[in-house]
This record gives C-alpha cells, structure tokens and sequence, in this order.
C-alpha cells in the first residue's frame, strides 16, 4: 500500500516528520519499507518560459532556445524536442539538479558548438511517464499558469512523500487511506477529519436468480448502480495525482473515481458501460439479467487490460445475459468497458465472498489491486457507502444523474460484543513502567486507546463489553485480539520484564533427550541427516504408493505441492538419485520427521525415522583398494543395530517378504519390545531400476514413537556398577540341525531362558546350509559361555547347564545335535 502524506494529513491531523512517523507504524505492525521522496525528481527543476528559439546552425534536430527564469538574465539552452517552440511555459531543470528517474545531473555543456545552460524537461525525466514524445508544456498541461522562476514540483504533485507499506493478512483495513488515517490517529493520538457520508440513494430489490442468492455469503451483498448523462474525459490533476502517487496510472474520469473510492475506503467498484451491456441482449438493459457463475470449461474472456483468457471452472464471472462482463472480485471486461462514447453506466459494488475470489485470481495467475483486497475480507458494512461515495463525485465531475439502484442482500450474521476482563488484560501484559515506577495500565488508557480504534464500549462486572467497528472486525475477534490492540499501542518497550514466577529450571524431557541420542548414534554410524520438503504431490512415484493415503491441502500454492507426505521414504529414494547422477559414490541418510495418512487408527499424524545405505562411502575407499564396495545385508543391518543398541533396546529380527519396497527374500521386520517398529531391508530390484540405485541399496523405516517410549523406560540408561569377573568362565560350542526357516534369535531366546543362572553370554557363531545336510534343514553353532560370580564352576555343573539348554532346543524346535 503506497500511502501519500499529504493526503493522509488531510485525512488526519498529524504533523510528524515522515521518517518519525514511518517508525512509529513499524513498530505498531505496518512495516514502512521504503519513504519516496517525489520532490526529490523535480529538486531544481523550475518554471521557464520559451522567449525565443532558433534552429542549431550545425544540427537540424536541435534548437538554440533563449529560456526566462526569473533570473538576472534568461538562459541559452540546446534542445531536441520537436515540440519546442517560442511562447510557451516549460520544465526547466537548472545546472545543478539532479533529475533521479534519468539518473541525471545538470551541468553545463556545449552541444555541437553551441554552449547549453540547462535542460528542458518531459514527464519522463520528471519521473512522471514511463516514456515521452517531447517536453512537456505547462500551458496545456495545467488549468492556470504559475509565475516564471516558481517550482515545478508542487505544479504535478511533487512536493509529497509516499510510504510504502507492507500489509500484513489479518489487517484488510491497512489498505484503505481511512484504514490508515484511523491507525494515525490512535498511535499519535491526533483528531480525523475523515469525509463526509454521501447521500445514500435508494435501492429496490435486484431480482437475482436463487444461484446468485447461495452465492453471496451470509452478509453479503450485490448492487448495481444505473447513472445517465455521463461525460468521460481526463481527470483532474489532483485526482491524477493522487493515483499516481498510489501507483495506479489514470485512464478517464469515471474510472478514476472508482479506483480512488477503492483507495479511500478500501472498497473495489467496476463501472459498466450500460450501451454495451444493451447490445448483449438484444438493446435491452434489465438487472435481471445479471448472474454470478462458475465459468465454463475453456470460456473466452478477454480482461480489461486486452489480455485473452481462456477460464476454468475454478474462476468465478459476473455475466450479462449469459456473457461474462468480468471477473468477480479481479477484473472486468473489454466488452463493457467505459471509453470516451460512454454516456451511461452500471457502478457495481458488491462483497464477494474471500475464498472465491482468491481461487479465480489463482486459476488466471491475476493479481489486481481489487483481489488483493477482496481475498483479505472486507466489511459489508462499506460497500454501499463506497457505491454513494462513488456516485457523489461521479455526479461532481462527470455530470452523472442517478437513475435508479438495485440491491441484493443477505441477511447479515449478528454480532455479539466482545468481553474484555481487567484481569486477562493486566496478566498477560503486566504492569508499564512510567517514570521508574512500576503500576497496572490505567482503565482511562485502555479506554482511550479502544475508542481511537473505532470501539464503542459498555462498563461490564469484570471490565467492559466492546463492540468492534466494521473495519476491523476480521482482526478483533477474541479477547486476546482486543488485549493485543492495547499492547501494540501502548508500545511493547513500556511494560516491565519479569522472570517467570516461580522460577524452574529447564532442560530437556526424556524423550526429547532420547531423541536427540538417536539423531547423534545414526550420525555416528555413518549416515548424514537429512531434511526435506513435508509437502508433495497427490500422488507419490514410489511402488505400492496408496494417493486416497495423503492429506491434501485446502488451499495449495502448486499442484506439486498440494498434499501432506505420508512417507519419508519418496524424498531419500529422490536425493541419492540425484547423489549418484552428480558423480558421488554412495549415499548415506536419514531423516526423523511427521507424515499424515488419512488411513491412520486415531491421529493421522504420526513420527516416522527412514533411512537409506546406498553405495559406499567416499571415505573409506583407503580401506577399500580406493574401489567402491557396497555393502551387504548383514553389514547394512549392523550399521542400524549399533545406533539402535545405543539406546538399549531389545530389538528382534522378523522375516518379512511381502512389503512393496523391499526384496521379498532379504527384508526383516523389526520389532522393539515385541511389537512391530518398522522394516529393513534390500530395495525391491524393480524400485531400484526406477530410481538408478544400485541393486544392493538397503532402506529402513521405523516409528519414531515406540522407540522412544521403551529407550526412556526407567533405568535404560542408568549405568549399574558390576565388578570384573575374578574366576574363570568356562566356554562350551553348541552345533544345532534346525529347520531352515527357524531364526538364529529365536533360539537365542530359548538359550539364554533355559542357560539362566549360569550363562554369562550365547552368541551364534556359523550358519551352515548344504549337501551335508538333509533339504530343508540348516546348521546353526553357538558359542556359550558359563560362569558363577562367586565360585568356580565344575564340570558336572557346566554339562548339567548344557543339557538344558539341548533340552529346551530339542523340545521347542526340534533341534539335534550336529555329528
């Protein structure tokens, strides 16, 4: 929003330096980005009058011109301007000046032999126009002739300065100059004089069809305006001005005023050349043909700017008779448009309803001054005093007679006021600080600065009831809102700091701390966190990926970007695609993070931990003849075993050979206090072929939140004293035939139950499948060791333990000796 001080000083009487006052908004939410000072492009730049010119002797383009400004005597300067001649006033940039929109300063200079003192200027180098067919003459540009010698500057607007303002989503009010003249006032405490209310003109029912009554919203509205005897022509200047230094370029006078009221009251108009709209149906104008519809697939539109559309079901259109005349909310029509032979118009005020707007302009890839304050809610309480606003100065400059007005409706949604608690107020806040003392913020205060806001306000029990005015009622919606308004203008740097009472110490909990130990024992086994987008599209590229399983956005920015992840799995599979196409040898990584799935059992959100060994890694290829080497299952599964067995846990391999990813034959399931975690395993042969991966590419995923809760049981990582073992142990081999598919933990298990007080540690030692050995079946040795604290064992007491423990093999699994 560019903000002009002089007008804004006409609407509120404030006084304060510009860079002053830009600091003062800042601070209070609407950041001043940048101060133009616009009579710093006409600095030295004067009132000249052309008292004689002749053609350059060496030059035919140029003139010699003998140029009066008032000084003791007048100036000789070389001029290219086809336009120049004797008797007219000029733009004379003195020597000295500095002309910013050309980059230029004025110095003195001789031009084919002809000495120059000076510069006639164009619009152009005024900064005025982005281009210019010659010099621009003050007798035809202004309506009375100033004195030779004054500035030009104020003679076009530019002796003001222009704040450029950064509005933020919750204050739609920040983009009108009554928005800002209002939040002027409560800052500095300075009194409005903002414009009188035009004469309201009397509207009859608009006779809509029922889709255009479920269209507009609950409290909106829809009128149209019929005006006669219109005369289009140039606007004023200091209409133009004020358009100019609002960043709008002038077109005519009806236009004109449309797109000042939008700027003054933050309310968008369109006017309707009414001819055209006749010629649409047969020369015959009736409201009723008005609708308001989604546009057909493939519709032609051609906007008032003469670019060509073809629309979509996602834009909404005004129409006539069926024809669409504009955009609802961004833009209008060329085929309606007022032009100089308009005589008759229809002034369109209407509320449309945020969302629809924000989804028409996004479906066209248009963003207008009209749609940006459309898509930030506006007040309904406005419109029809833009429309008589509109209409006011329609009839003060263009001649215009009101014909007549149609109005549609909703009925609007009562508002409750809202409650304001003394003692929410003062806790949150806590007390100001004035003059080194220490005291609760003053009710006088509180009122004084709600009422700048436009608040009426009702003494309740406990504080006051405020109703909140129209303008701001998208942003004041809960008490918190109202103690915030106070906050803000009081001035955050006043109130008084205190530590937290009572104070704790902070730190860490348990899971957070076992969190980052996971983060830190997968870094230090090898692999490098990663972090990526949460974001993607609707459906993942991935094998087995399920689309109804993401959760899509309400409101997306890209269609690839449109859905919640509901695995980590896609972006590491994407990245070391992409390592390993940039020339790296491996990749290694993890990333801990939330995906949702809609599938879900209770929340669909939920902490997933993937990673993916890929390759072998550049830093040890000292170790490795400086050839590559990827690993193997077992050496992959090892590398996630030394993370997880840093958090102490009991981890259990299951085999699986259904999951999509994965290999059916090399793929484990892991489970962490007997339940399922998560999987690792080789990547499926045809899920490597898609991504370019190498066939031994190992990728896991586990559920970050059962992890966590057993590695923080009680004790997990309490260190206990144990003393070194002072007698011998005695070590045993155990050489087992089993069924193939038997697990080695399986009869881990059962070996440390039966082996126990004694066993100190079992570990397996060689699997063994052959010719030797009967189908099916598979060789597993384990090598055990046995040791009392206290005593040394006996053999006797070691075979009757060993025995056991073949027992208990034999029993559960059907296990025999190896011969």
């Amino acid at each position: 929003m560019q903000v002009s001080l002089q007008w804004l000083r006409e609407l509120v009487a404030c006084d304060m330096a510009a860079d002053v006052l830009a600091e003062k908004l800042s601070i209070a939410g609407f950041e001043v980005e940048e101060i133009v000072d616009l009579a710093a492009r006409a600095a030295g730049v004067v009132v000249g009058y052309v008292e004689q010119r002749e053609p350059h002797p060496d030059a035919n383009k140029l003139s010699v011109c003998t140029v009066a400004i008032c000084a003791d005597e007048p100036l000789q300067i070389v001029c290219g301007a086809k336009n120049v001649r004797a008797g007219i006033h000029v733009a004379v940039a003195t020597v000295g000046a500095y002309l910013p929109a050309v980059d230029l300063k004025i110095k003195p200079a001789e031009l084919r032999g002809v000495a120059s003192s000076g510069m006639i200027c164009s619009l152009s180098e005024l900064g005025l126009a982005d281009s210019s067919d010659g010099i621009v003459i003050l007798d035809d540009a202004l309506d009375t002739l100033p004195p030779v010698g004054s500035p030009v500057g104020p003679l076009f607007g530019l002796d003001d300065q222009v704040l450029e303002l950064a509005i933020t989503a919750n204050r739609p009010d920040g983009l009108s100059m009554l928005g800002i003249a209002r939040e002027v006032a409560a800052l500095t405490g300075a009194s409005l004089s903002l414009p009188a209310a035009a004469a309201p003109v009397a509207a009859s029912p608009l006779p809509v069809g029922i889709d255009v009554q479920d269209r507009i919203e609950d409290g909106g509205l829809f009128s149209l305006t019929a005006l006669s005897g219109v005369q289009v022509g140039p606007s004023p200047r200091w209409l133009q001005s004020r358009l100019e230094r609002a960043g709008l370029r002038p077109i005519n006078n009806v236009v004109d005023i449309t797109n000042l009221v939008m700027l003054e009251q933050g309310q968008p108009l369109h006017a309707f050349d009414a001819d055209r709209l006749a010629r649409l149906s047969e020369n015959q104008l009736d409201p009723a043909a008005i609708d308001l519809r989604a546009a057909r697939p493939a519709e032609a539109f051609t906007t008032l700017d003469g670019t060509e559309h073809s629309l979509s079901e996602d834009a909404w259109v005004v129409s006539y008779a069926d024809h669409a005349i504009a955009l609802a909310g961004v833009m209008g029509g060329q085929t309606t448009a007022v032009d100089g032979d308009t005589t008759s118009i229809w002034l369109e005020a209407a509320m449309f309803a945020p969302q629809t707007v924000r989804k028409s302009a996004r479906s066209l890839g248009l963003r207008t001054d009209a749609s940006s304050r459309f898509e930030k809610g506006l007040p309904v309480e406005v419109t029809l005093g833009a429309a008589d606003r509109a209409v006011a100065l329609l009839q003060e400059l263009c001649g215009a007679t009101v014909q007549s007005r149609w109005l549609h409706q909703r009925s609007e949604v009562s508002k409750e006021p809202l409650e304001l608690r003394r003692d929410a107020l003062h806790n949150l806040l806590g007390p100001v600080t004035t003059e080194g003392a220490e005291e609760d913020l003053a009710d006088a205060e509180i009122e004084r600065i709600l009422q700048a806001l436009g608040c009426s306000l009702e003494q309740a029990e406990e504080g006051w009831l405020v109703h909140v005015p129209p303008a701001r009622a998208m942003d004041l919606q809960r008490e918190v809102d109202l103690i915030e308004e106070v906050a803000r203008l009081v001035g955050y740097d006043r109130f008084a700091s205190h530590l937290p009472d009572p104070i704790a110490p902070g730190g860490l909990t348990p899971v957070q701390e076992a969190e980052r130990r996971l983060r830190r024992l997968l870094a230090a086994a090898g692999l490098q966190e990663v972090c990526s987008l949460s974001l993607g599209p609707a459906e993942a590229e991935r094998t087995g990926a399920d689309p109804s399983r993401r959760v899509p956005l309400a409101n997306p920015l890209l269609a690839d970007y449109s859905h919640l992840r509901d695995s980590l799995v896609d972006e590491l599979l994407f990245a070391a695609q992409r390592n390993l196409k940039a020339g790296r040898s491996g990749f290694w990584a993890f990333e801990i993070g939330n995906v949702f799935d809609t599938t879900a059992k209770g929340s669909p959100q939920s902490q997933h931990l993937a990673g993916l060994i890929c390759g072998s890694r550049q830093a040890e290829l000292w170790s490795q003849s400086g050839k590559p080497q990827a690993l193997d299952y077992f050496s992959a599964r090892g590398l996630l075993q030394s993370a997880l067995a840093g958090l102490k846990l009991p981890v259990e391999d299951r085999r699986l050979s259904e999951h999509p990813l994965l290999h059916p034959g090399r793929a484990a399931q892991i489970v962490v206090e007997g339940r399922p975690a998560g999987f690792f395993g080789q990547v499926h042969p045809e899920l490597a072929e898609q991504y370019d991966l190498p066939p031994a590419t190992y990728l896991f995923q586990l559920e970050v939140t059962p992890l966590l809760s057993a590695a923080t049981r009680r004790n997990r990582w309490q260190p206990s004293f144990a003393t070194f073992a002072t007698v011998p142990a005695s070590e045993r081999d155990l050489a087992l035939v089993v069924n193939a598919e038997t697990a080695s933990a399986q009869l881990l298990n059962a070996i440390r139950k039966a082996g126990k007080p004694l066993l100190e540690q079992a570990e397996l030692v060689d699997r063994y499948e052959g010719e030797q050995l009967a189908a099916g079946s598979c060789s597993q040795a384990f090598r055990l060791r046995y040791r009392d604290p206290k005593r040394t064992l006996k053999d006797s007491e070691v075979d009757e333990a060993h025995a056991k423990i073949r027992a208990a093999l034999e029993k559960q699994f059907g296990a025999q000796l190896r011969a």
